[in-house]
């Protein structure tokens, strides 16, 4: 049995850059992707923070993209379906919460990181602090109105777990 959330990760993120592509040119692909990879890493960290909780989402599997395709009209091709059962949709939902906003994304990450065993490698600095050239390169990515139906999947739950009053974000 693995604890490894590397399948989630990579096919959130990936999930999260399809149905939020970044504009034109490499450097900004690429921007968005590190981007997403942060939100993504994090939040899979705060969904399972234990060995055992990732033990688990391997036995039970994660829930696929099937709810977050409905929600963003994608109608996926049918040899791009292995990938999308990897796709945690509480994660995915977390992700955005944390890549529309970064007050919340970086205390997301000073609660998160320090007690957990999974660690990011390069930090967290484009999610929590994104320059101009991130916020150029992730414009759909990274905007609470077009974010938000995903976003509001599960956003209380997020919201309670890092013990933010008032589960209602603007």
């Amino acid at each position: 049995m693995t604890d490894d959330l590397t399948p989630v990760i990579a096919a959130s993120t990936r999930w999260l850059l399809a149905a939020y592509p970044a504009p034109g040119g490499a450097l900004s692909r690429a921007l968005a992707e590190a981007q997403a990879r942060q939100a993504v890493t994090l939040a899979a960290t705060l969904r399972y923070p234990t060995r055992v909780d990732v033990q688990l989402l391997h036995l039970l599997a994660p829930s696929g993209s099937h709810r977050l395709d409905w929600l963003t009209g994608c109608e996926p091709q049918p040899d791009d379906t292995a990938w999308r059962t990897w796709i945690d949709e509480t994660v995915v939902s977390w992700a955005a919460c944390l890549l529309a906003d970064p007050v919340l994304a970086a205390r997301a990450a000073h609660q998160a990181l320090p007690a957990s065993r999974h660690h990011t490698t390069g930090g967290l600095r484009r999610l929590t602090d994104p320059g101009k050239r991130d916020t150029e390169a992730a414009p759909l990515l990274r905007h609470p109105d077009l974010l938000e139906d995903i976003a509001g999947l599960h956003r209380p739950q997020l919201m309670e777990l890092l013990s933010v009053e008032g589960a209602e974000l603007p």
